[in-house]
């Protein structure tokens, strides 16, 4: 028979499939002998099993009965005892942290009659607060009462006892609310609060595991690529309390700074209060620190638990504790959140610490991570207005139009900065849409604070200036008034909110980059550094970029790239250029045609001299022009009034070349086929260029790329063409002549081709589009957003290569391309070649290099590293790997077991 329920006391750490991640971690901590208190783990199985099948597994109901009996006698108490009642807390655990988007119900077994037995123990106030809690949680969370009726009716409270915050409230006021939230349940239910405490648990249970599937829980998942398969845990817990007066609290606590990485003690404390009162930023709380101040003896014992912590899961910890009365209690330890920045610095002070080594760190962060860290950062050289200053809870520079709604937030056009007394679960919409986040209340644990730093979005929580008005749509600040629409710019490294938008500046990671700043600038440059390095030494994967002039090509290098995996002709010929190109698709017969491209020669020529010289010694692939020329013309629209005779012919001309499908028409090799002359002009240019590098003393290393073949015919009959050409020029070296592979036919017969290719670069975007069957441009403006909505794609395949086809794809060209040309050299130049979770498949299908935009090469590299570490290795607490290996992908924002 199957077991579905686990005692906190048999299980580890590693369990945390069966278990969910705060099961697995809760029982870790009972293993250490940490003071937990009793409770037991409902496992994910029992969950799938109940979604499934719409009824919980067989037994269950006995098996938790089984357990409960074992807390019942550990606090020596009884679950619905009138005189000195057991109470329950019920909270969800997946695999994957996703902080908010479950469900959580505290206090369960409190009825009309086992309150009078509490308030003989804990004081009437501390019951009556008790009861209303569970009310509102059980009929929010198992009910669906929509929360902000309980919420408005506290309120409603608060302003007719004037009084500021909850634990002003008297006991009679809080008896009071008990019958308003009574009523409420009635009125939505058609029945009275349930008094049965075994009814209530039950209901709780199923209730938590039907929350996996609500929309915010999937939006989530969407959003951080979790499985929807993996189901929930729910782990039940004898209920330990905050709220019991001066003497108690609630608190959560990290190892090491999230935001920066900084070594200490981190946190937020708040007296006489519940967990989700600290969660829900709806109070203020106090830096940690201040509990040494308020209880010096459980704050000793947190630091040494903090420290155990620490170096069992040889990570930072994010830990939930409550204080009831004067005793310690840990209620949740997790691998913590940490912004990029911090993923940085303490896997390099780790590694410094000897807690884990080089690969170890290198598997603690990602390209994803990187990349945020090249945002740039707000110039304030012009002094711009601050108008309030909170909580720094997640970095960044974030500009945008004030919104006071997730709606509105998620239905805007541009950037916008959500703004919110305190975001909830059901903001979850908005953030994910939102350039930034600011709230005028929480603190660094707050919701708002702790799911912006898991997406990586800017937030400052806090801001206690703001008088934040949603109804109105607006906030103050002093005598500033901000309304909906109005710009505004949030810091999330300073806490700082200005008004307006500000311009930006390059982040110190880019300024290292660019050779501004040495390694030992600071301790994030330093680990960036180290951990980059670190990641070239174990890489196989080459990183080249794409480049078109030689600034570019410059920063490339500077950035790290080892050449140039393709340099697009086609952007040569705009700006002044452009009317050569009109010419010569206006000009009437080969003589015209010629001068054209006589005038064109010297242009092209200077062009790739610049680029060779920029990345002397290195590759650089050059790309003959690839789009229909009618590209280059004015629109249709633009000519209809046309009255000159150049006019008139252009129009001619557009009409002339107008095609249905332009992506499947006259571009690529098919363009040098049917215009004489215009490939063998830019090969001429390339190889006069290399002559001249030569000469001044360079190493040029020009490869020739033609795109769009679809037949070795094609390409055979361009090659020829090229190395006549070729062979005309003196004091050039041997330059290799291959093909992109984006049209799938090409890919089928990679081995055909691969006789007359001396490389391949795959050209993933084109490869996307004619696979798929539709236009990046039409698709991404029509029902893409749908489709991810939906579930058909977990991620945009234009983003990151869809394995199951395209990939498939690519790794039968490359068998094929090898098979018959053995040490064929194969890269890639797509888009794709910058996504940090195409790098690792990429690497996997046996690929010589990738190439990406400049600015990506970093995180390429960085990814490349990674990918070459050996798989399924000891990772620590960190599971961001792990994780995006379930869904197909490797580096998707990190996710750390809870």
């Amino acid at each position: 028979m199957r077991t579905y329920v686990y005692d906190f006391a048999d299980g580890d750490k590693d369990m945390k499939d069966l278990l969910g991640g705060k099961g697995a971690n809760l029982a870790e901590m009972t293993r250490l002998g940490l003071p937990v208190p009793p409770g037991f783990t409902v496992t994910t199985e029992a969950c799938r099993c109940y979604l499934a099948e719409g009824v919980a597994p067989a037994g269950l109901d006995e098996e938790m009965a089984t357990h409960l009996r074992r807390i019942e006698k550990t606090m020596n108490r009884g679950f619905g005892d009138p005189g000195d009642p057991l109470l329950l807390s019920v909270r969800s655990g997946g695999r994957f942290s996703m902080p908010g988007m479950m469900e959580t119900v505290l206090d369960i077994g409190l009825t009309d009659v086992t309150v009078a037995g509490l308030a003989a123990h804990g004081g009437e106030r501390f019951a009556w607060d008790c009861y209303r809690r569970l009310i509102s949680m059980y009929g929010s969370t198992v009910e669906g009462i929509p929360g902000s009726e309980f919420e408005s009716a506290l309120a409603a409270l608060r302003r007719e006892r004037e009084v500021a915050c909850d634990p002003e409230l008297a006991a009679d006021d809080l008896r009071e609310l008990v019958d308003t939230y009574k009523e409420i349940f009635r009125a939505h239910t058609g029945t009275g609060f349930p008094q049965d405490p075994v009814e209530q648990l039950g209901n709780t249970v199923l209730a938590v595991f039907r929350s996996w599937n609500t929309e915010r829980a999937r939006l989530y998942r969407r959003a951080e690529h979790i499985p929807d398969d993996l189901g929930t845990a729910v782990n039940v817990m004898a209920m330990v309390y905050g709220n019991r007066g001066t003497g108690s609290g609630t608190g959560v606590a990290f190892t090491r700074d999230p935001a920066t990485g900084a070594r200490g003690v981190y946190g937020d404390y708040l007296p006489d209060a519940q967990g989700e009162d600290v969660v829900a930023g709806i109070r203020d709380t106090l830096p940690l620190q201040e509990l040494a101040r308020l209880d010096r003896r459980c704050f000793e014992e947190l630091t040494r638990a903090m420290d155990v912590l620490e170096h069992r899961y040889r990570d930072l910890c994010d830990i939930e504790f409550t204080i009831e009365g004067g005793r310690l209690w840990m209620l949740q330890t997790r691998v913590g959140k940490r912004t990029a920045a911090a993923a940085f610095v303490i896997a390099a002070q780790l590694v410094d610490e000897g807690v884990i080594d080089l690969d170890e760190a290198l598997r603690r962060v990602d390209g994803v991570q990187l990349g945020r860290l090249m945002f740039p950062r707000f110039d304030l050289s012009g002094s711009p207005e601050q108008i309030a200053v909170g909580v720094p809870a997640s970095p960044g520079a974030a500009s945008g139009r004030a919104v006071f709604d997730s709606r509105r937030a998620a239905e805007a056009t541009g950037p916008v900065i959500l703004v919110r007394r305190e975001t909830n679960p059901d903001d979850l919409p908005g953030m994910l849409a939102a350039r930034g986040i600011l709230t005028s209340r929480g603190g660094k644990t707050s919701h708002a604070a702790v799911v912006a730093r898991g997406m990586g979005r800017t937030c400052v929580c806090g801001a206690g200036d703001l008088d934040v008005d949603p109804q109105g749509r607006l906030f103050r600040a002093g005598s500033v008034t901000v309304r909906e629409g109005d710009m505004i710019s949030v810091d999330g490294t300073t806490g700082t909110v200005y008004l307006g938008e500000l311009p930006v500046t390059p982040s110190p990671v880019v300024r290292h980059f660019e050779g501004d700043l040495d390694a030992g600038s600071g301790p994030l440059v330093s680990a960036v550094s180290r951990l980059l390095a670190y990641a070239d030494t174990l890489r196989r994967l080459g990183v080249q970029a794409n480049a078109d002039t030689a600034e570019d090509a410059a920063r490339a290098r500077r950035f790290g790239a080892a050449g140039i995996g393709l340099c697009r002709t086609e952007h040569m010929f705009l700006g002044p250029r452009r009317a050569l190109v009109e010419r010569l698709i206006l000009a009437e017969g080969e003589q015209e045609i010629q001068a054209v491209l006589e005038e064109l020669l010297p242009l092209q020529r200077a062009d790739f001299v610049g680029v060779l010289a920029a990345m002397d010694g290195l590759p650089v692939t050059i790309r003959l022009i690839d789009p229909p020329l009618h590209e280059f013309l004015p629109s249709l629209e633009e000519l209809l009034g046309a009255v000159t005779g150049r006019e008139r012919a252009l129009l001619a001309a557009v009409r002339r070349t107008h095609e249905s499908n332009p992506m499947l028409g006259l571009r690529g090799v098919r363009l040098g086929l049917a215009i004489p002359g215009l490939f063998a002009m830019q090969v001429r240019a390339i190889g006069e260029a290399c002559a001249i590098r030569v000469r001044d003393g360079g190493t040029p290393r020009p490869e020739i790329m033609i795109p769009l073949v679809g037949d070795v015919r094609e390409l055979a009959l361009v090659r020829a063409e090229a190395e006549r050409v070729l062979a005309g020029i003196g004091d050039a070296p041997p330059i290799p002549i291959g093909t992109m592979i984006e049209v799938p036919r090409a890919a089928l017969t990679a081995g055909d081709i691969a006789g007359q290719a001396e490389f391949f670069s795959f050209g993933t975007n084109d490869l996307t589009q004619m696979t798929w069957g539709f236009s990046r441009d039409d698709v991404e403006a029509s029902f893409l957003p749908q489709y991810l909505r939906l579930g058909v794609f977990e991620t945009s395949p234009f983003e990151t290569i869809d394995r199951r086809g395209i990939g498939r794809l690519i790794e039968l060209a490359v068998k094929e391309g090898r098979d018959a040309r053995p040490g064929l050299r194969i890269g890639v130049c797509g888009e794709h070649g910058g996504d940090p979770a195409s790098v690792w498949f990429f690497h996997d299908a046996d690929l010589d290099y990738v190439s990406c935009s400049p600015y990506r090469v970093p995180v390429a590299r960085l990814e490349a590293g990674r990918a070459a570490l050996p798989r399924g290795a000891e990772t620590g607490g960190s599971v961001g790997t792990e994780r995006c290996a379930l869904v197909g992908v490797t580096s998707v924002d990190r996710i750390d077991a809870s």
